[in-house]
């Protein structure tokens, strides 16, 4: 509410951000578009894009009354949360042609219109899709804790993100006491690795485990396997261009074990309860050794740290 003066007054503030968000609901109300106007202003001086980001929990009120009244009028009167979806949609429009006429190219603008439930969210953006061509950022706001917040997210997200819909995402989750903020980054992250639309690092395909695999071996070795890729990324990334998109399976019996592990650019097949004591080790999809006793995973390490200085390098 009170962004347009701490830019003014803090300019160092200004030009260190990567970028401005406004809430247009949330920039005052008698002087709304001269303190929207003011960032703006602000923006074009350092040359900082602007995401405009229209909340339902805060929506111009004025606006949402003009549109109810509007709506009043009409022989079939819309239903009252279609008037919502169409005040979110307006509100985004309207203040980016204000930010345009105010002097900001039109490629430094970002909208988004955020709401706290999914079916909504996919509602809206593919509403506001349809009316503009700005890039969007798509979030679901106040998702949520934990794995109802993952889930509920990645439900409104990755539908509209399929169809062409949306340019950044945000993860919004509400922290654990103490809890790392990282976690919103990556689940973001996994989002867009699932949909194969960026590649961050190299996934592990792991069984759920069954009947056949009574024991926790082999996921404590798909553990094992996941933290060492994460360890050594931050070299890998350096010396390894496109080892981000490597595929990695660790199995744990023989049902999917050897079809998964080929599918995948190196895979092991553990042995399941009662099977034979040995490993097979695949690469691109061809059976390439296999493994036995107690120093197995680290022989795997071995492997793997090969193929991928053999591959990548």
């Amino acid at each position: 509410y009170n962004g347009h003066l701490l830019l003014t007054d803090y300019p160092d503030a200004a030009e260190a951000l990567a970028k401005f968000r406004i809430n247009p609901g949330n920039v005052g109300t008698k002087r709304r578009d001269s303190n929207f106007q003011q960032i703006i202003r602000v923006a074009i001086d350092y040359d900082k894009p602007v995401r405009i980001g229209v909340n339902w929990g805060s929506l111009d009120q004025r606006l949402l009354t003009e549109l109810m009244d509007d709506n009043a009028t009409h022989e079939r009167p819309k239903e009252a949360e279609s008037v919502l979806m169409d005040a979110l949609v307006e509100s985004a429009i309207r203040s980016a042609e204000l930010a345009e006429t105010t002097g900001l190219r039109r490629d430094r603008i970002i909208l988004s219109t955020k709401v706290s439930a999914v079916l909504q969210l996919i509602r809206v953006y593919k509403m506001l899709a349809e009316r503009s061509d700005y890039p969007l950022h798509l979030g679901l706001t106040e998702a949520g804790l934990g794995t109802k917040g993952i889930v509920a997210t990645t439900a409104g997200v990755a539908p509209l993100l399929l169809t062409g819909i949306g340019d950044t995402i945000r993860v919004s989750l509400t922290p654990r006491p103490d809890g790392d903020r990282t976690e919103e980054v990556r689940v973001a992250q996994q989002i867009l690795q699932s949909l194969g639309i960026r590649h961050f690092e190299p996934q592990v395909t792991a069984c759920p485990g069954c009947g056949r695999t009574t024991s926790t071996f082999f996921q404590e070795m798909a553990e094992d396997i996941s933290s060492h890729i994460r360890e050594m990324m931050p070299v890998w990334k350096i010396d390894y261009p496109g080892v981000e998109e490597m595929d990695v399976a660790v199995m744990g019996c023989v049902v999917n074990g050897p079809g998964e592990s080929k599918q995948a650019n190196i895979g092991i097949s553990l042995p399941g309860t009662f099977e034979e004591p040995k490993a097979p080790v695949y690469i691109d999809g061809a059976h390439a050794v296999t493994l036995k006793g107690e120093g197995l995973v680290d022989e795997f390490k071995a492997i793997l740290k090969d193929y991928v200085r053999k591959r990548y390098g």
